[in-house]
């Protein structure tokens, strides 16, 4: 982003406290919220730090939500709320404990993150094009052994910080802001115990996406099946004719399956199923998809594709052999926001007035925004700046931290005059 040199922020100081303090969920303990103690000393800091700003309204629930108010600037006191909003806590897919950040001077080629188990842990040019983008810049990494937690720690200090700046220079535009830090979302829980009428705000955004430029107000529709195959067990030796396997009930269920509807074989708009998990034996055994489409009509045929595939081995071997339950996770955020362009359009306008270059990208995945539009809060996806989250090779340029600072400024800036 030639040409535009960002203005100095406490981002960095804040980001680099906020990844050394565990806080990583836990989707086998998902009927607590939080998933996790730790979880709780994130919230608590950022409490703290929000009051020492001068926010308002300052609370800590007992479910580790974080909430708190910074009033108008003058001539906009009487303008909607808007409402800010990330998670604490990081992904259950890498080690997230006792994370080391470190500052990488990027000068091409690869991009050498730490070392695991005596091997280098790189990112090439070849895998993540985009990091020729930031040659020259300084990178924040972990030593390779765990995740950073960028996703979603950069969001938190990207609006703590800009709420340190508009603290500090109350001239600076912006109706009042709402702010919210949140716990779970890594494990679907995300935003669902959040108030929305003590919360306030009218309109939100999430800052939980990744790469700079990157808008978000599209996501998957998502469910979660789980399909159980129901088998008769005799001794092997005796088995042919009578004997009903649930496992190799399973895999002629997942063959009946179009088998290029795989996440590793989809992108952009395209819809998959995804088998995640599988247990039992012979006797019973579960296995569970997730299945995500844009388009309203293609995610309903795709969960009665999974009930016919159960009727057609039913038809086979017997009724109730095979049965699908089928569980809604969360909805494509669209369907709530057309007809609200002013929030697409002021976070592309303020990501274009800070040198990016802004596009309209959907969400092959859920965010909070989607939980909070569905339950009447508009809440489209900003990006925070990183990479390659959910992975020891997780990392985020500083200068995009600092980008993203200005780029909020802008935004709230947009929504100190009446919206039409």
């Amino acid at each position: 982003m030639p040409g535009y040199t960002p203005k100095s922020s406490d981002v960095l100081e804040r980001f680099l406290r906020y990844v050394q303090v565990d806080s990583q969920s836990d989707p086998h303990n998902e009927d607590e919220t939080p998933s996790t103690a730790c979880q709780r000393n994130l919230a608590r800091l950022l409490a703290s730090e929000l009051a020492e700003l001068g926010c308002e309204d300052v609370a800590l629930t007992e479910h580790a939500y974080v909430t708190a108010s910074l009033p108008a600037s003058a001539g906009a006191e009487g303008l909607p709320a808007l409402g800010l909003i990330a998670h604490v806590d990081t992904a259950p897919d890498a080690p997230a404990s006792g994370v080391r950040p470190h500052i990488v001077r990027y000068e091409g080629g690869e991009l050498v993150h730490g070392e695991r188990d005596g091997k280098r842990v790189v990112t090439t040019p070849e895998e993540l094009p985009a990091l020729l983008r930031h040659v020259g810049e300084d990178l924040v990494c972990t030593d390779g052994t765990t995740l950073l937690g960028a996703d979603d720690k950069a969001g938190v200090a990207e609006i703590v910080a800009l709420l340190a700046r508009l603290a500090a220079t109350p001239e600076l535009p912006h109706p009042c802001i709402k702010v919210a830090f949140v716990p779970d979302e890594e494990i679907g829980h995300g935003a669902a115990l959040l108030d929305l009428d003590a919360f306030g705000a009218t309109w939100a955004y999430t800052v939980d996406g990744e790469e700079l430029g990157e808008f978000n107000w599209e996501c998957f529709s998502a469910s979660q099946a789980t399909v159980t195959a129901h088998g008769v067990e005799v001794h092997p030796g005796s088995a042919k004719g009578v004997m009903v396997n649930a496992i190799t009930l399973l895999r002629e269920f997942d063959e009946l399956l179009p088998a290029a509807e795989r996440p590793e074989h989809t992108e952009g708009y395209e819809g998959f199923f995804h088998p995640i998990e599988i247990s039992g034996g012979s006797g019973e055994a579960t296995l569970t998809y997730i299945v995500r489409d844009f388009d309203a009509e293609r995610f309903a045929a795709r969960e009665q594709l999974l009930r016919d595939c159960a009727a057609f081995l039913n038809q086979r071997y017997g009724d109730g052999t095979v049965t699908v339950e089928v569980r809604e996770q969360y909805r494509n955020m669209v369907e709530r926001l057309r007809g609200m362009d002013f929030l697409r359009d002021n976070a592309l306008d303020a990501m274009a007035a800070c040198g990016m270059e802004p596009r309209v990208v959907p969400v092959r995945g859920g965010t909070d925004g989607a939980q909070l539009t569905l339950r009447g809060l508009p809440c489209p996806n900003l990006p925070t700046g990183g990479y390659n989250f959910h992975g020891v090779r997780e990392f985020i340029p500083v200068r995009s931290m600092e980008l993203m600072v200005d780029a909020l400024e802008q935004l709230v800036g947009r929504f100190a005059v009446p919206q039409e």
